[in-house]
């Protein structure tokens, strides 16, 4: 049975369960767990993590933990009882466990580790308190550690600062939020501002000293110098070096390490340095033999300086090698560090040895113990400790030391009867009174032990000896008296003995007969003569002797002049124990001296105070004795001195003795009558302070008022103690007349000089410290009562002394922050008073800083939720006084500007945010009763309205995200909330006064305004949190947003009509509400649109209004990323369902329908733009939505806007041509006028005229920098006509140069044809933009179909490339997923004008083959019926499908839209037609190109003719035959005939073409060739036997061709009778050829185009049952290159085949791809790209130009019913007469030929019927490409076909034609013939056609106009003349007038050509 635990509530799981029973909870390891029930070794309960889920675990899976239970019951909260601090690492570790993780993913290494090592780190503290064995101090220590390191990850994380008290986390409820802001105000600043270390200590640590010839010991002496006073500033660190150069103790660090203590911060600075000197242990001279002598001295090495600024930047410099110097001449050894530093380089140089010391150097910061904590290791291997000289900055009680430092200066000496000057050496030793030498009291330095006796170095011939060394005598006081020390001087010989000789001695005495001690300073001592062997062990014989100089000059001159010999050492006493000061003696000894007690008492403001405080106790009792002793004589004077030594402890040096002097009162002081004589005395002072001229001393004695009260009260007490509180009324009346006094002082006035002011300053600043010893004798109303009684005497004049105000003020502060304040009694009677001072200064706004900090305290005495009596009162009291001048004070510091300078801001901010603090703990304290009685307490509506305005305004100040720092969480929701609750009170007061007739509008504005920013906080976006920190928020406050959300709701519903005033202005906040992911806040918020709809209707009959803000302020908010899909779908059915019964309905969703279709494309754009680099997402979302603003909203500020967005992505991108399209959108919005125009995005304010020409100047360089320099063209005329119509020829000059330029670009530069590629993007989760639709690319320079595939994949990651080109079903449209489907497309141009034109250079002709394309079409081959497997080709048909797009490429992007999509099929027949005349064009092309030495390389042509001729001979076209031309094929096709015809023909003209082209390559084809060219040759009589040719060489002969550049012309009639239609007669042998097996691929090294190509006769395709058999081609290339499509790509789409021009490509596809294979495509200027029927010239065949040919490129329909018209017009009788006339060869305009009667497969009706007088085997056969095609980029050498292909896997290259080769006879403009022989001039006739309708591009060459054209008529007579003369070109584009012939006699066209129509580039 299940029972409800009692004490079992809270568990961590210790082993994973996997919860597989029935019921079961799965549990892992480390969760925590509540359990609510147990039964039988079983548990119920539910994981913290998870509380939704309940279940039963093993109560052996759980360690149990003390916990205690809130809400006991069905909600119970179950709390662990353990330290808050374990409580906070367990949740943060937590949190930090899945950011970690995240780190790594992030790759940030750095953070990751580091938070890493801090996360163990936290881990083993946390395992030392949960033990529970530490010391109270050792576990402070590890909680600091684990808050400090848990505070650092917080901040590295960007988590929330965490408010502490002592180490555990603050509950903000529980505390006052003034409290609170302080906390995080210090932790704020504590992480900002580390403090500043008072003390620092540097660490030295000897290395060795490295140097070349060492050999003897060294002595090593560190300190510290100060260079601008000139001395040393520090004891020494002495050790010794053994000859090696290295430490002689190695094993002892303190023996080479030390540690210069307490260096005060004004210590760290440039000039201090660390000097080292070093002495050598060893002989006299540095270079004497080592038997020289056995002494050994002490002599001069070298010394090394080092700044110590060097160290200041904090890094340890470790292995530091400084310069040892040695002074050129030895005199000047004690200055040589000073020469050194000051870089008198004469005096110094390096040591001979070139010595170098290694040292390690570190500076630390921080008080001693903290030094030792932190860097324990130093301080438990041993370091030597290094202390200042004499005291340091601050003298700590207790401190014991008795330390004599003497400096041996310098000495004089005489010669002493030799020839040179002496070597001399000081040997010195402490003897005390009793004779003996005192052992071990010379200290060298830290480092070295104490040792006995000192020896000095020696100067070697030196009279004058100086030596500056400083040594220490660590000697006891009671050692002191009576001992001194003796200085022996030696000569140290150079001789072999080396021996020393005494030749002199001083002394001098430690202490002097008075008691005082040797004074500090310099001292000449006299050097007493004696001999070598004199005995100075017995003191007794020297010690009457005078010892200085200094003494003799009073009494014994005589001896002063026999002593010429001196000696000087400078003393320094550092003690806490003996004293040089004779007036301190004195003092000390009053009662030995009764009379000079007066004298002694003023001299002892003259003693130093570090003497005074060395003897506080002593002195006092002294001071109180004298006062016991006669306290009328001495009362004033014993009171002043107390008060000096009172003030003197308020020194920083000395105030660490105020405890001395605290616990001196509580324990030793014995002064039961003092009281009176302090009292008596004060009051006399008091009583003169507005009388005193000089107040100083009166000051003086303010000032130490505290320390005065102390002595009263403790004297008072000791009073009352000894004879049980005797004149207890006496000493009350005294304390009050004395109070009185001083109320009286207090409440003048200051007049003049402001010394009483002054005076009224110091009183207030110290009177506060007064409190606590009243209350130890009175009663805590009582000193309530005087306190306020005194503060209340102050002058109410504010401005009368800016000084005393501020004084005043914080006296007021420490009033508030004193005991007294702290009890409710006395706090009622102060806070008046408190209050009234602060009510003055916030109305003038003086002294902020200082307020806010009183506010502060205040408010921190009263906690939340207290409900007793008296706080309840006091908030009343604070309201009434306070609240209206608070809510002031932070509008005014708010308003104001900024201070600059860090300092000055953070004061400003922690002003504001301790005001916003107090406010906020007000009104948190407030109650109803508060909140009805503030209201009731307003007289008029105004004053309310004024009071509601303005806590709104501060609400909204205080919601502001720069009021606090961003990681102040916590504060920011205690702020919230408290908000919200003040503003549901405040909302009555808004309904019930501000409604119907009283409506206002402001406040009514500024309640919604509020309201709005409130719920769009950052920090209440609960959606952003972590799910830990969310769940905390939401028990503790609930979602504030949703609160705030019903109340804007309500009130909206109260306003009735006055909605109308809100509409539109709050639409937009209201949406941006809206916008928020939190489900009801959108279920309350958006019902309000439909209300403001309803109203805006019943207004105005439309909700115009609401539409447009509406749209305008979601483009803004979703672009900010706010908003989602869920959004969408939610305002779309909640309106929808809301106006379903309105009358207004149809409008009402037509609104919402548009709404809901913005917002799809808006975030579309938006995750669009999310991506990093620019991709076509991107830009086919900013058309899409740019296109949405123009058609559907008709917005044009935004459809503006989002032109720039658009022409921005496309120049990041480097798509400059579509950068100059878009462009083109806003320029064609423009007028050439002088309209002005305003500021607007980039653009600055001007006229309509200076935007336009700016724009165009921008589009010119785009266009310019897109190598699509025709456009360019086209706009600068239009500029220039600007120019030119100004007169500013200038200008007009410029623009003539650019476009100068321009021509040159088009001629000389390089321009590479792009590629098209056609993709549908498929399933429900693509974009909205991109669904289901089909587009055109045109892909960027170079990108080939695999790569283009790749990008398309990269950009959409999760898309399925799709294995097939067939149009998907709807399946895959409905599908939730992304399907890609992409094949290269070949583009179609639609105007054939400039490509036909003979003699148009290729640079310029490409431009029209990939410009202004509407249309583009793919071919996919199939078999149609059984198919032959002996030849396919009888049953393979194409599928040809075009598509025509909603814009032309290039465009504003780089893709568009499918708008129509066209499918024809292509019988068999025609695509072996189509096939052959590509080849033949491609033939020509190449012969032409070596003919006019185009070619740099004849290797293409070869390839070509090689894969042609070897193709035709292996198998080639008698595939063809065996199809085409049996019997059985043409009885079954009788409508065939012509075009069987047209394909013997080709067939024929293949031959010729071929024979002509071996005759071109016989004359150019290198030596080495020779041997292929024979070979040809020989295959060549192959095939034409095949073929059934004899012979051509008479028909060339007797009619020579004349190709253009050189093409061959083949006759009609040297066709042989044996290829009749009746097929009577047998081709007399089968090609012996069959066809290849593979695809052969062969290429030249500057061609990507296969020589052999696949069949390249006749057209194959690769069924899908089998491959053909193909071989491999002879020729093969040395750089071809192969190109292979990515594998997820290969096999779903169309391979594309085309190479950069350089390389070459071999492709090999699989039979499953073949359908989808691109096609080769030559560009070529002889043999254009197809276009359009209605703009395409075709081309004449010899003797046979009216003969019908087929046109690839149209389908059915277009074929049977579309004309061609031509921009020539040919009149066949002039024709023929100028051939008569001339005699020579004129080359005509070739007319174009009528359509014929189509393919029953394509299912159209012949139009015209065949003209008489033709063959019957000539007909109108379909060309057909079996697969798509891709576009290619033109090849370097005058864009050869060879110089980039594609070839299928399954059709010859014969079959592959792309659109340029189409029908390659009639594309050919002009094309001159010879004519046939014994054909007549009226050979043909001709049909009219009707005119095309005009197509939707503009012609090429042009951005603006499209050409209109007639229909010409075809001419009766095609014989061509034997010579050649080119036709006059037409007119350029956009010319203002017809073109003539230069003769003009004879015009090209048959009548004035129209003027082109200007037209814009979009129809906007």
């Amino acid at each position: 049975m299940w029972i409800p635990t009692e004490h079992e509530k809270y568990g961590v799981v210790i082993a994973s369960f996997r919860g597989t029973v029935p019921y079961g909870l799965s549990l892992e390891i480390g969760d925590t767990v509540q359990i609510l029930e147990k039964c039988d070794g079983w548990y119920r309960g539910f994981a913290l993590k998870n509380p939704n889920i309940k279940g039963i675990f093993p109560s052996s899976y759980v360690h149990l933990k003390n916990a205690c239970v809130k809400n006991k019951g069905q909600f119970e909260m179950v709390i662990p009882t353990e330290d808050s601090v374990i409580t906070e690492m367990t949740s943060t570790l937590r949190d930090w466990g899945t950011m970690w993780k995240q780190l790594y993913v992030r790759n940030e290494g750095d953070l990751f580790h580091r938070l890493w090592h801090i996360m163990n780190e936290i881990l083993d503290l946390r395992r030392q308190v949960l033990v529970g064995h530490l010391t109270h101090d050792r576990m402070k220590d590890v909680k600091r550690h684990i808050t400090a390191r848990l505070d650092w990850g917080n901040e590295q994380l960007g988590l929330d600062l965490v408010p502490r008290k002592e180490y555990a986390m603050v509950d903000p409820e529980d505390i006052s939020i003034t409290e609170l802001y302080r906390l995080m105000e210090h932790r704020h600043r504590k992480k900002d501002t580390p403090v500043q270390a008072s003390s620092h200590h540097l660490f030295v640590q000897m290395k060795s000293l490295m140097c070349s010839n060492l050999g003897e010991e060294l002595e090593v002496i560190f300190s510290l110098f100060d260079s601008k006073e000139n001395r040393p500033i520090s004891e020494r660190f002495f050790l010794r070096l053994n000859r090696n150069g290295l430490p002689k103790a190695p094993d002892k660090p303190e023996r080479h390490c030390s540690l210069f203590v307490d260096l005060g911060s004004s210590e760290l600075r440039k000039d201090i340095y660390i000097t080292v000197h070093i002495i050598r242990i060893g002989r006299m001279g540095a270079g004497e033999k080592k038997n020289a002598c056995s002494v050994q001295y002490r002599r001069p090495f070298g010394c090394a300086v080092l700044s110590i600024a060097d160290l200041l930047t904090g890094e340890t410099k470790d292995d530091l090698i400084l310069k040892v110097y040695m002074c050129n001449t030895e005199s000047e050894w004690y200055q040589i560090h000073e020469n050194i530093i000051k870089k008198l380089n004469a005096r110094y140089n390096l040591t001979g040895s070139n010595a170098g010391l290694a040292v390690s150097l570190q500076l630390l910061h921080g008080d001693i113990e903290q030094i030792r904590r932190e860097y324990s290791s130093v301080f438990s291997h041993g370091v030597s400790i290094t202390r200042k000289l004499g005291f340091s900055n601050i003298i700590m009680p207790g401190e014991m030391r008795n330390d004599l430092y003497i400096t041996i200066e310098r000495g004089e000496f005489e010669k002493g009867g030799k020839s040179v000057a002496r070597n001399v050496e000081v040997t010195m030793f402490i003897v005390e009174s009793s004779g003996q030498t005192l052992k071990d009291f010379i200290s060298f330095g830290s480092g070295e032990p104490p040792a006995s006796e000192y020896h000095s170095f020696v100067l070697y011939h030196n009279n004058s000896p100086r030596w500056s060394e400083l040594l220490k005598l660590p000697i006891p006081v009671d050692k002191f008296r009576g001992a001194h020390i003796r200085f022996e001087f030696r000569h140290c010989s150079t001789k072999e003995k080396g021996e020393k000789k005494l030749f002199g001695f001083s002394f001098v005495p430690l202490m002097q007969e008075d008691g005082r001690t040797l004074p500090d300073g310099t001292h000449e001592l006299i050097v007493h003569k004696c001999e070598e062997n004199t005995n100075l062990q017995d003191t007794t014989r020297y010690l009457k002797l005078p010892f200085s100089k200094g003494i003799l000059l009073g009494n014994n001159n005589q001896a002063m002049k026999a002593t010429k010999e001196s000696f000087w050492i400078t003393s320094f006493l550092c003690s806490t124990k003996l004293t040089q000061n004779g007036d301190m003696l004195d003092l000390l000894k009053w009662r030995t001296h009764p009379d000079k007690i007066t004298g002694c008492l003023s001299k002892l403001k003259e003693i130093d105070g570090s003497e005074i405080v060395k003897f506080l106790q002593d002195t006092l009792d002294t001071l109180f004795g004298i006062l016991d002793e006669n306290s009328q004589k001495y009362g004033s004077k014993v009171f002043d001195s107390l008060v000096h030594i009172i003030n003197l402890l308020q020194d920083s040096k000395f105030h660490h003795f105020k405890p001395v002097m605290d616990t001196y009162i509580e324990s030793h002081f014995a002064g039961a009558l003092a009281y009176r004589d302090l009292i008596k005395v004060l009051k006399w002072y008091v009583d003169r302070i507005t009388e005193a001229e000089r107040q100083e001393h009166i000051q003086e004695v303010l000032k130490a008022q505290e320390y005065i009260f102390k002595y009263i009260v403790q004297s008072r007490r000791l009073f009352s103690l000894a004879t049980g509180g005797q004149n207890e009324e006496e000493f009350r009346c005294c304390i009050q007349e004395l109070l009185m006094s001083v109320r009286f002082f207090l409440s003048q006035e200051s007049k003049g000089s402001g010394a009483l002011s002054q005076s009224q300053a110091v009183f207030l600043s110290s009177f506060p410290a007064v409190y606590s010893e009243l209350l130890k004798l009175f009663d805590v109303r009582e000193v309530a009562n005087l306190v306020q009684d005194t503060l209340g005497s102050l002058p109410t004049i504010v401005h009368v002394d800016d000084a005393l105000q501020a004084v005043k003020l914080q006296c007021i502060g420490k009033t508030v922050e004193s005991q007294l304040y702290t009890n409710p009694d006395s706090r009622y009677i102060l806070l008046p008073v408190v209050l009234h001072h602060l009510h003055m200064h916030l109305q003038e706004q003086k002294d902020l800083i200082m307020c806010a900090r009183i506010l502060s305290n205040v408010f921190c005495l009263i906690k939340k939720n207290s409900s007793e009596k008296s706080v309840l009162e006091e908030i009343d009291v604070i309201v009434a006084s306070l609240l209206d001048i608070l809510l002031r004070t932070i509008l005014e510091i708010t308003s104001r500007p900024q201070p600059s300078g860090s300092t000055m801001r953070l004061q400003f901010q922690d002003v504001t945010g301790e005001f916003v603090a107090c406010l906020l703990s007000l009104l948190r304290q407030m109650t109803d009763r508060h909140y009805q009685q503030l209201l009731d307490s307003f007289n008029t509506k105004e004053e309310l309205r004024d009071f509601l305005l303005q806590i709104f305004t501060v609400f909204r100040i205080l919601i502001r995200p720069e009021m606090f720092p961003k990681d102040w969480t916590v504060m920011r929701l205690v702020a919230n909330n408290v908000i919200i609750t003040t503003v549901l009170y405040l909302s009555d007061a808004l309904r019930k006064n501000f409604l119907n007739e009283n409506f206002d509008y402001k406040i009514w504005d500024s309640y919604f305004y509020l309201a709005v920013i409130f719920i769009n906080q950052l920090c209440l976006q609960l959606e952003m949190f972590t799910p830990s920190k969310k769940k905390k928020v939401l028990e503790k406050y609930g979602d504030m947003r949703v609160t705030m959300g019903c109340e804007i709701f309500s009130m909206w519903q109260n306003l009735g009509e006055h909605k109308l005033h809100f509409i539109p202005a709050l639409i937009g906040p209201f949406l941006e509400v809206t916008l928020i992911p939190q489900p009801d806040l959108r279920n309350v918020m958006i019902p309000i649109f439909h209300d403001m709809m309803d109203w805006e209707q019943r207004r105005s009959g439309n909700f115009k209004q609401v539409e447009a803000k509406l749209i305008d302020k979601l483009d803004s908010l979703m672009s900010e990323g706010k908003g989602d899909e869920t959004y969408r779908e939610l305002f779309n059915s909640i309106l929808l369902k809301k106006i379903e019964r309105e009358t207004w309905r149809e409008s009402g969703v037509s609104l919402i329908a548009t709404v809901t279709r913005l917002m799809e494309r808006l975030l579309d754009y938006r995750d669009c733009m999310k991506m990093g680099e620019v991709d076509g997402k991107k830009i086919g979302c900013t058309v899409s939505l740019l296109n949405f603003y123009k058609t559907e909203l008709n917005k044009e500020e935004m459809y503006i806007r989002y032109i720039h967005k658009l022409y921005d992505l496309h120049v990041k991108a480097q798509n400059f041509t579509e950068a100059a399209y878009t462009l083109l959108l806003y320029d064609e919005l423009l007028e050439w006028s002088d309209r002005p125009l305003r500021e607007f995005l980039t653009y600055p304010m001007q006229t309509e005229w200076q935007r336009k020409e700016h724009l165009h100047l921008a589009i010119i360089q785009n266009f310019d920098r897109g190598k699509c320099w025709e456009n360019g063209i086209i706009l600068c005329r239009k500029i220039a006509e600007q120019y030119e119509s100004y007169y500013d020829y200038r200008n007009l000059s410029k623009m003539r140069m650019m476009e100068a330029s321009l021509y040159d670009k088009i001629m000389d530069q390089q321009r590479l044809e792009p590629e098209f590629f056609r993709v549908g993007f498929y399933g429900k989760k693509f974009p909205f933009f991109l669904r289901n639709k089909e587009f055109v690319c045109r892909g960027h320079d170079y990108e080939r179909l695999e790569a283009f595939q790749q990008r398309m994949l990269n950009e959409f990651p999760h898309a399925i490339a799709m294995q097939h080109a067939n149009q998907p079903d709807e399946t895959i449209f409905q599908a939730e997923a992304q399907y890609l489907q992409i094949y290269a497309v070949t583009p179609i141009p639609e105007s054939q004008e400039v490509l036909q034109r003979e003699g148009v250079p290729d640079n310029i002709k490409s431009f029209y083959k990939v410009n202004h394309i509407w249309k583009f079409r793919y071919d996919r081959p199939f078999h149609k019926g059984t198919k032959d497997k002996e030849n396919e080709f009888k049953s393979l048909w194409v599928e040809r499908t075009s598509l025509y797009l909603v814009q032309s490429l290039p465009g504003i992007s780089r893709w568009f839209e499918v708008e129509k999509r066209e499918v024809v099929e292509m019988s068999p027949l025609e695509n072996a037609i189509e096939v052959l005349e590509n080849k033949n064009q491609q033939l020509k092309t190449l012969i032409s190109q070596c003919q006019t030495r185009q070619m740099q390389n004849i290797n293409p042509l070869t390839m070509c003719l090689n894969g042609v001729i070897d193709a035709a001979v292996n198998g080639g076209v008698s595939r063809y035959q065996e199809a085409f031309f049996v019997k059985e094929y043409i009885l079954s096709h009788p409508e065939d005939g012509e075009k069987i015809a047209r394909l013997r023909e080709l067939m024929l003209e293949q031959a010729q073409i071929l024979e002509f082209g071996l005759a071109v390559h016989e004359k150019f084809v290198p030596q080495d060739m020779r041997p292929l060219h024979k070979k040809l040759v020989d295959q060549f009589f192959v095939m034409k036997s095949s073929l059934g040719i004899q012979e051509f060489s008479a028909c060339i002969q007797a009619s020579p061709v004349h190709f253009p550049n050189g093409s061959p012309r083949v006759c009609r009639n040297s066709a042989p009778a044996s290829m009749s239609p009746d097929g009577t007669r047998v081709i007399p042998r089968r090609s012996p050829l069959s066809y290849p097996a593979v695809n052969r691929y062969s290429s030249s090294s500057l061609s990507s185009q296969a020589s052999a190509e696949v069949s390249n006769i006749t057209g194959q395709s690769e069924s899908s049952d089998e491959v053909f058999n193909m071989q491999p081609s002879p020729s093969t290339s040395s750089l071809s290159s192969t190109h292979s499509a990515s594998p997820n790509v290969t096999s779903s789409a169309p391979s594309s085949a085309r190479a950069s021009p350089l390389l070459s490509d071999k492709h090999k596809h699989s039979r499953e791809n073949s359908c989808l294979s691109p096609r080769e495509r030559p560009c070529s200027a002889i043999y254009p790209t197809p276009v359009e029927p209605s703009q395409r010239l075709l081309f004449n065949h010899i003797g046979d130009g009216a003969l019908p040919r087929s046109d690839p490129n149209l389908s059915a329909p277009e074929k049977a019913v579309n004309p061609t018209p031509s921009s020539w017009s040919l009149d066949s009788g002039k024709e023929a007469k100028n051939m008569a006339d001339g005699g020579k060869l004129i080359s005509p305009p070739v007319p174009p030929r009528p359509t014929q009667t189509a393919s029953p497969a394509r299912h159209t009706a012949s139009v015209s019927p065949s003209p008489a007088g033709r063959s019957p085997l000539k007909g109108s056969v379909q060309s057909f490409t079996p697969s798509p095609v891709e576009y290619h980029s033109p090849g370097l050498i005058s864009n050869s076909p060879v110089l980039s292909g594609s070839y299928s896997s399954g059709i010859s290259s014969l079959s592959r034609c792309s659109t340029s080769e189409t029908s390659g006879f009639e594309n050919q403009v002009n094309e001159p013939s010879a004519a046939p022989l014994g054909s007549g001039p009226g050979y043909g006739g001709g049909s009219e056609e009707p005119v095309r309708k005009e197509s939707k591009t503009p012609p090429p060459y042009s951005v603006y106009e499209r050409t209109l054209r007639r229909p010409v008529p075809l001419p009766h007579s095609l014989s061509i003349p034997v010579t050649a003369e080119p036709p006059a070109l037409p007119p350029k584009p956009l010319a203002a007038r017809s073109g003539h012939l230069e003769n003009g006699t004879r015009r090209t066209d048959p009548g004035p050509r129209p003027r082109p129509l200007p037209r814009k580039v979009s129809q906007l």
